[in-house]
């Protein structure tokens, strides 16, 4: 007599924590091997996090968006010629293309602030989150505010955004990019503020709000971190280590 092979699972004492987190957890076992549809949604995790790295940004795409907030933007590129050469050199995903710096000028009035959209190692993220987030954060911060051009770049580093903001003349520099691909979160969106951008800063001078997507810190909570930052930012004249977060104290108020 045939029997069917029985997947059976041992319970665990952390299953009771799945649900307040995407982490591997309380996943169960086989004898000693995880359960075979565990198994499968892991490689499914790693192929999707290897597209996300590999994926290349649909520019047009997210400038047609952007314009439709009513935004003006200006395209630029690293020195990266494309996204091996990315990968491979992150030392060339900081710096522009001479062609990309003669696109960048400091306006007669320069700005409060520069927003640079960076593909990053998730063009996925920008894709989908980068225009949602200009929105909430078109909403939080006082119009009185002078914005350059939003300048969205390709094959770029966080790095980047010091280059463009000091050629821009901004105050200070935010760059929403595709952070690093984790096993439940490829497309995990980060925003990096930089008071007195210019190229070799360093990352503690730089404030970071992290895992911004629908499944992590939404777009108007992230609206109001950012929106807090920036203008604490320009009245203390600091950035990074200088200026803790304190958006939870006390809010923005919307403009």
């Amino acid at each position: 007599m045939k029997h069917k092979p029985v997947e059976g699972t041992a319970p665990s004492p952390w299953a009771e924590l799945r649900r307040f987190t995407d982490a591997r957890i309380a996943l169960g076992r086989v004898g000693v091997s995880l359960p075979t549809s565990k198994m499968l949604a892991f490689d499914l995790a790693h192929a999707l996090a290897r597209d996300a790295v590999h994926a290349a940004l649909d520019v047009p795409q997210l400038l047609t968006a952007l314009h439709a907030l009513g935004l003006r933007t200006i395209e630029v590129a690293s020195k990266a010629a494309d996204r091996s050469t990315f990968l491979l050199r992150p030392d060339l995903g900081r710096v522009l293309r001479a062609e990309s710096r003669e696109l960048l000028a400091k306006p007669s009035e320069p700005p409060d602030v520069a927003f640079v959209i960076g593909d990053g190692l998730s063009a996925a993220a920008v894709q989908l989150h980068a225009a949602p987030l200009m929105a909430a954060l078109l909403a939080r911060l006082p119009s009185t505010l002078r914005l350059a051009h939003v300048v969205v770049a390709t094959q770029a580093r966080v790095a980047l955004g010091d280059e463009v903001g000091e050629l821009l003349g901004a105050r200070v520099v935010v760059v929403l990019i595709g952070e690093r691909p984790g096993l439940s979160s490829p497309d995990s969106l980060g925003a990096y503020l930089t008071f007195a951008p210019r190229p070799g800063r360093l990352d503690s001078e730089r404030n970071c709000v992290s895992n911004i997507r629908p499944a992590g810190l939404g777009f108007d909570e992230a609206a109001r971190k950012i929106g807090w930052l920036v203008m604490e930012a320009l009245g203390r004249g600091v950035s990074g280590v200088e200026l803790p977060d304190g958006s939870d104290v006390v809010g923005l108020a919307g403009r």
